[in-house]
This record gives structure tokens, sequence and C-alpha cells, in this order.
């Protein structure tokens, strides 16, 4: 294999991953909801996907996306809304990401909350990369999963990794009726096998998340190399 560069493989220890130190605190559960509204069905169920959480043995935080700027404004980047999410972003270990569907989409409320989160921040801090998400979405109509697909396109490129199930909630506002919580039911239960999946690929995962997202091309090439290399006319 003559392209292979052989001294930047890994040499992969199973004795040393499999010693690897669990952190031994709470899973860390940070939790974004894509509405507004006084009504919010996606932070209702964000909520609920919270209690459950703690039910389950993690510490859960709720960003409320109020005054989040756009990322394009000026001055926005010292925003005290941009830090905190940031600051979540770095606290979590995992996160569960619950939006609306409008017009056949995530809402731009839950993009712009994605959008505020990088690949990395300065020191080499890597907000997003190894850590685990859930996906949820909220109907005004019948079931679709036009929003939870994307959030998993974005939670691929965030280098997130999106556990397999999901939970699409139709016709929220019968389901949730007139109070704040999704009684039991089909979709309740959904929402209760959602969050114990991320729970138990969260416990598997934390702790080996460096080693997870360790990668060859970036050993072979660093990121000021590939940006000089990438910024040359």
């Amino acid at each position: 294999m003559p392209a292979l560069i052989a001294v930047s493989l890994p040499q992969i220890d199973v004795i040393s991953l499999a010693a690897i130190d669990d952190p031994q605190h709470p899973p860390r559960i940070l939790l974004l909801y894509g509405s507004l509204r006084s009504v919010s069905y996606s932070r209702k169920a964000a909520e609920e996907a919270a209690r459950i959480l703690r039910a389950l043995g993690c510490e859960t935080r709720i960003f409320d996306p109020s005054g989040l700027p756009l990322p394009d404004d000026a001055g926005s980047e010292d925003h005290p809304k941009v830090s905190e999410l940031r600051d979540l972003a770095v606290w979590c270990e995992g996160m569960v990401w619950s939006s609306p569907e409008r017009h056949g989409a995530m809402t731009g409320i839950m993009k712009t909350q994605i959008d505020w989160l990088p690949l990395s921040l300065k020191g080499g801090i890597r907000t997003t990369q190894g850590k685990t998400l859930a996906v949820m979405q909220v109907s005004g109509g019948s079931q679709s999963f036009n929003a939870v697909n994307q959030m998993r396109i974005l939670g691929r490129w965030m280098r997130m990794i999106t556990i397999p199930n999901q939970s699409s909630i139709p016709r929220a506002w019968l389901e949730f009726g007139e109070g704040e919580r999704l009684p039991d039911g089909p979709f309740y239960r959904r929402v209760v096998d959602v969050m114990e999946e991320l729970v138990k690929f969260t416990w598997l995962t934390r702790g080996r998340k460096d080693y997870l997202v360790d990668r060859y091309s970036e050993r072979v090439e660093d990121v000021e190399a590939v940006h000089q290399r990438v910024s040359q006319k």
C-alpha cells in the first residue's frame, strides 16, 4: 500500500481501551428545542425527555434560545447567549435536539442553535465531536420524519454519535392536549425508548471520546497544516 503512511496508523490496544476511566459523574445531557412560541410543543417534548433522563440518573440542562442572535450578526460572537450555549455544549456529554417541522424542515431557530456550535473552539476544545445525540420532532399534522432526518445529517456533520432510535410526535397539539405533559401511550413510550438508548450510548462512549474521534488524516496533517494548504491560491 504505497499511499499509506504506516507510522500514522493507530496501534489498537484492546487492553488499554478497556481500562479507560469513566468520569463517574452522572451523564450530562444538553437539550435544545426549536420554537419560541408560548405554547411550544418541541419545548414540552424536550422537558418530558429531560424528566425521563433524570429518572435514568442523568444531569440535564435545557437551553432557552430566546434572544440568541443570528450567526452573521455583527458582534454576535461575544453575545452572552452564544457564550451560554457554547459553555453548555462543552459541559455536556450528549445532546437531545427537539424541533417542530415547519415547511417540511426543522425550524430556523433549531438550525441557528446548531450553527453556533463550531467543530472546535480556541484551545482545541471540540464542542460536539464524539458526543452522543438523540433527535426528536413534533408535527402539527400527520407523522413525518423530515426534521429528524435533517438533524441526523447535521449530527453526522458535527461528528456526533447519533443513536439509531428517534421520536416523531404527530398532531402534537392533540397528544399534549391542554397540559404540559405527554400522557402514556405509544408516543410517550417511544420517547422513553429514545432516552434510554441515549443514556446507554453515552455510558458506553464517554471517557472514550478522544479515542473514537482520533483520525488517520489528522495524524498525517494537523489542522494548521491543512489550513495553510487549502489557503494557497
